[in-house]
């Protein structure tokens, strides 16, 4: 992993890759979350499509520095793929691993949004559990605004409005979970979780638009790469994107 890649970009990356490697032959997850006070692992390689170095596969002399280390020349693979990609570069030309980075983005898309008519109260549970353990402090930063409105102010793409669209399929098993938590100020702790993560996440480390929107469902999914668990972290941002408890103030 190069120093000169920067941590947005690395972020990026990993969150649109839903933490495993881009190859459609393996899909090996690549982030350990964190568990306890030890902070999530990445395992995998924030690889270069056109190559670093000169003698790297697919370089191109024309790139700048910052070209070759934006994340549109990155793609996340295991050891394994980032030695067989870079052994083979006639196999693997950069306009391969472009289609190859696209198609696996989009894969962990729709893997998620199919597994939202599948999530229970026990996959809810899981990520209420994780949301829930940590203490925030309130706050009143956000007002209501319409759900169309909101996806437009807070600049998300077709693709994560459809995200949003699916999760609606299970908000009202979100509320009827909150309802039925025995703890009365379960639903105010969970949503100050997301409002202080939102604003860690926009304000830390300068995420916007569909790259906010990714980092906080990983944070509603526990980090998990379990698409059931991915899924029901969506439907819990989507009931509170729907109240308006979190994104555009």
């Amino acid at each position: 992993m190069s120093g000169k890649i920067s941590v947005k970009d690395q972020k990026i990356l990993c969150l649109k890759s839903g933490n495993r490697c881009a190859m459609p032959e393996c899909h090996k997850e690549l982030v350990i979350p964190k568990t306890g006070n030890d902070p999530a692992s990445i395992i995998g390689i924030i690889a270069h499509i056109k190559g670093e170095n000169p003698t790297s596969a697919r370089y191109d002399p024309e790139m700048t520095a910052k070209e070759r280390n934006y994340y549109d020349n990155l793609i996340f693979v295991c050891s394994d793929c980032h030695k067989m990609v870079d052994d083979q570069p006639n196999t693997y030309p950069v306009e391969k691993l472009h289609k190859i980075k696209e198609e696996h983005e989009h894969w962990i898309i729709e893997s998620t949004k199919e597994e939202v008519i599948n999530i229970s109260f026990a996959e809810l549970s899981v990520v209420t559990k994780y949301l829930a353990s940590g203490a925030y402090i309130p706050s009143d930063f956000y007002r209501l605004i319409p759900p169309k409105d909101k996806i437009r102010r807070n600049s998300l793409s077709s693709e994560i409005e459809k995200l949003i669209t699916m999760g609606m399929i299970q908000v009202r098993q979100v509320k009827d979970f909150i309802d039925k938590c025995l703890d009365i100020e379960f639903g105010e702790h969970l949503k100050q979780g997301f409002v202080v993560e939102y604003e860690r996440l926009k304000n830390e480390e300068g995420l916007e638009g569909d790259d906010l929107f990714n980092g906080v469902l990983d944070f509603a999914s526990g980090g998990s790469n379990d698409f059931k668990n991915r899924a029901a972290g969506l439907t819990i941002l989507v009931y509170l994107f729907e109240k308006c408890e979190v994104f555009e103030k």
